[in-house]
C-alpha cells in the first residue's frame, strides 16, 4: 500500500463519497439504514478530519507557506462539517430536519473534497517529493491509528476546536 500523503486522503474520500451515495441512494422511508449510514460518514469524517487537521494542514502549512489561506479554509470547512455531525448525532433518524441536515453535510464536504483534489492537491504535490509526501503518510496512517472515531468523544471535539482556532 502507498504511503503517499495525498494518495492515502484521496482513498479517504472516495470512501467517504461512496457511504454519501449509499445514503442518498436509500430511498424514502429507510430511516433505520440512514441512521446507520450516517453514523459511518460521522465515523469516517472524524478520523479523516483529525488526521488531516493534526498532520497533513500543519506540515503542508510549514512546507508551503503560500497555501496557508486554503489551508486555513480547510480548518474552516472541517469545523462546519464537525458541527453539522455533531448536530446529526444528537438527532434521531426519524427526525424531520435529518435528511435535509445530512444532504447539507454532504454537499458542504462534497465541496470541500473537490477544492481539495482540484486545487491544493496538486499544489502539494509539484511542492514536495515523493520522499516528503511519503514521510507525511506515514505520520497520516500513525495519527489514523490513534484517531477518535466519534465526535461525541470530548477529546475529539477539543482537538477539533484547537485545530480551528489555532
Amino acid at each position: 500500500m502507498s504511503t503517499d500523503a495525498i494518495v492515502l486522503l484521496k482513498a479517504d474520500h472516495k470512501e467517504i463519497k461512496a457511504a454519501f451515495k449509499r445514503f442518498q441512494e436509500a430511498g424514502e422511508g429507510a430511516t433505520a439504514t440512514k441512521g446507520k449510514l450516517v453514523d459511518k460518514i460521522i465515523e469516517l469524517l472524524t478520523v479523516h478530519t483529525y488526521i488531516e487537521n493534526e498532520v497533513m494542514y500543519p506540515e503542508v502549512r510549514g512546507l508551503v507557506p503560500e497555501l496557508t489561506e486554503d489551508i486555513l479554509e480547510s480548518y474552516e470547512e472541517h469545523h462546519v462539517a464537525d458541527l453539522l455531525a455533531m448536530e446529526l448525532a444528537a438527532l434521531a433518524p426519524e427526525a424531520e430536519r435529518f435528511d435535509a441536515k445530512t444532504t447539507v453535510l454532504i454537499e458542504n464536504v462534497t465541496h470541500h473534497i473537490e477544492e481539495e483534489e482540484t486545487e491544493w492537491f496538486p499544489q502539494v504535490r509539484e511542492k514536495l517529493g515523493r520522499r516528503q509526501l511519503s514521510e507525511i503518510g506515514e505520520r497520516l496512517l500513525a495519527a489514523k491509528e490513534k484517531a477518535p472515531h466519534s465526535l461525541a468523544a470530548p477529546s475529539a471535539l477539543k482537538k477539533t476546536v484547537d485545530a480551528v482556532l489555532r
